[in-house]
């Protein structure tokens, strides 16, 4: 495995692009008094899309992601990016990071220097971790694959290299989103070097052994099994063509900024514990930086393309099959669809629960004391 340095510093004409397309942004109308019916409100776009071209600073963004140690290695010819914060603490403990859709590297970054270097914010050293937070292939300043067959089950073998590679024979993994299912794929094949592993999201495509010799579904389970279909119907329309058309829908999102931002941020204001108001939750030049890197990297069209990867290898595990790594599950309440427990038990072997009084989707950006606390609770026992 080949591990270069790297740093953040995106090409000038990149910028001024993005702002000549953000001057010439032509806005679609709108129905009136439709609100939130109908998709994100023109209001809120053009109120991003001013920052962005005026007193947002991607410079001073990189500035303070360059505080970061970044790295890239080569593992099977693809470069991968990553962060890596050595532990400040007696014996730190390996523990990779990996963000979700449509999140990246960035959405971590707050939870770093919590788990990194406890000891400087209230907490005990001995708690220390050292911290990986890649770049899922085709998402950041990793490589897009431009071939068939990198889902979660792949990446996480990439992983597993990569720690190895980086000397943790022995580590932890964590995640949200697509992260929690390359966590669960670490934790289903190479079980001899996971520790634990800490999840704030079930994958959306597990599904436990259901047929001869399982118990029956019990009332929990029905209702979560509709509610899921419910939620499905509803808001899942942005999954199933980033499933099925990535491609048609990438020559929008690759092609206007305001289009892309619309895309995304819906997301951070319909998924997290705001009540609608995203600005409750999130800067907006947090919001727009996650958005421009995005931009600047081409990687929209590549993340909805990780849809269909997983689609095709879902998580459905056969008869026998479970995780078996110690397993820890933080439950944040506008997560959702999420599976109660004996759901959830039926295929993992859940070691403790944690009921988060608030937080969602994006736990490490919105609650990231809460997340690093669970976090470094849960590796106490498994060091």
């Amino acid at each position: 495995m080949i591990v270069e340095p790297f740093r953040v510093a995106v090409r000038e004409d990149v910028l001024d692009d993005l702002q000549e397309r953000l001057r010439r942004t032509r806005w679609p109308d709108e129905i009136r008094g439709a609100g939130r019916e109908q998709g994100i409100e023109l209001h809120l776009v053009k109120r991003l899309v001013d920052r962005w071209r005026g007193e947002f600073d991607w410079r001073a963004i990189e500035a303070s992601l360059n505080e970061f140690s970044h790295h890239r290695a080569q593992i099977d010819g693809q470069w991968i990016h990553f962060v890596r914060a050595r532990g400040v603490g007696p014996r730190p403990f390996p523990l990779i990071v990996t963000h979700g859709w449509p999140g990246s590297f960035l959405e971590m970054l707050d939870i770093v220097p919590l788990l990194a270097d406890p000891g400087a914010h209230g907490g005990d050293p001995t708690d220390a971790f050292d911290v990986i937070v890649p770049s899922i292939p085709g998402f950041g300043f990793s490589d897009r694959p431009t071939e068939p067959g990198t889902g979660p089950e792949r990446v996480a073998e990439l992983w597993h290299a990569l720690m190895t590679g980086l000397g943790y024979s022995r580590f932890g993994a964590q995640g949200g989103d697509f992260g929690a299912s390359i966590a669960t794929w670490l934790a289903l094949r190479h079980a001899d070097s996971l520790a634990a592993i800490h999840l704030n999201y079930v994958p959306g495509s597990y599904e436990p052994w259901l047929g001869a010799g399982s118990r029956p579904l019990d009332d929990d389970e029905r209702r979560f099994l509709a509610d899921r279909d419910r939620w499905l119907d509803a808001s899942g329309g942005y999954a199933h063509v980033q499933r099925t058309t990535p491609q048609t829908l990438a020559y929008a999102t690759n092609d206007s900024p305001a289009g892309l931002a619309a895309w995304i941020v819906e997301k951070f204001r319909d998924w997290s514990d705001c009540d609608g108001d995203v600005e409750r939750r999130f800067s907006p030049d947090a919001l727009l930086a996650n958005v421009t890197l995005y931009w600047v990297t081409q990687t929209a069209g590549s993340s909805f393309r990780f849809y269909g990867e997983s689609s095709r290898r879902p998580l459905h595990l056969r008869e026998g099959e479970r995780v078996r790594v110690p397993t820890a599950i933080a439950r944040f309440p506008k997560e959702e669809p999420f599976p109660c427990r004996g759901f959830v038990e039926r295929g993992y072997d859940v070691a403790r629960w944690t009921e988060m009084p608030r937080g969602g989707h994006f736990a490490a950006m919105e609650e990231p004391e809460l997340l690093a606390e669970d976090v470094r609770a849960t590796f106490r026992l498994y060091r």
